[in-house]
């Protein structure tokens, strides 16, 4: 009865082997799709939001199905055809991401006051770029370089120990500056 079986498993792998020698290089986009995605644990609050409605937000919007287990700390975003699974992966690492010093952040101008513009860097995550930062340049007003509901990309300079985000704009546009001089000088 082994031998009788094991000739039976043969007999099947070598159909499938001349019905697919290999596995194909991309999976069909008709293929569910499944991504874990590490998290803090301080931060799972952040991700279900008050009452489930940023999770289920997320859900609806990308048509998946995100499963947390928090004793791993993980996040597992589930989606078949149709759904927006990178898109839900994003949101869930932008929820849960934390601000880090150096790094460039494209960012909604949340508030502009006299100082400065405020700049949600992250969700329910904002930082101050002062006016200085704001241009190379002197900075009459505020309002001349930002608006609320503009998208701008800021690089974070410093965390204080108050949790307060310093960003600039200016830093920015000077690295970019520099590196089309020196793809033109090449």
């Amino acid at each position: 009865a082994l031998n009788q079986a094991k000739d039976g498993r043969m007999h099947i792998l070598r159909k499938m082997v001349t019905a697919l020698a290999s596995p194909r290089d991309t999976v069909s986009p008709w293929a569910p799709r499944l991504v874990q995605v590490k998290i803090s644990n301080d931060k799972i609050g952040a991700l279900i939001g008050p009452g489930g409605k940023n999770i289920r937000r997320i859900q609806e919007e990308t048509l998946t199905k995100i499963d947390i287990d928090d004793q791993a700390g993980t996040a597992t975003v589930a989606g078949g055809p149709g759904s927006d699974v990178d898109r839900a992966v994003k949101e869930v690492r932008a929820c849960t991401e934390e601000v880090e010093v150096g790094k460039i952040y494209s960012g909604e101008v949340v508030s502009v006051k006299d100082f400065g513009a405020f700049v949600a860097v992250l969700p329910n995550t904002e930082g101050l770029c002062h006016v200085s930062e704001l241009a190379d340049t002197f900075v009459k007003n505020v309002g001349d370089i930002v608006k609320i509901g503009d998208v701008i990309d800021v690089k974070v300079l410093q965390i204080d120990t108050q949790g307060r985000i310093r960003l600039s704009k200016k830093a920015v546009d000077i690295e970019r500056k520099q590196k089309q001089e020196e793809a033109v000088a090449q």
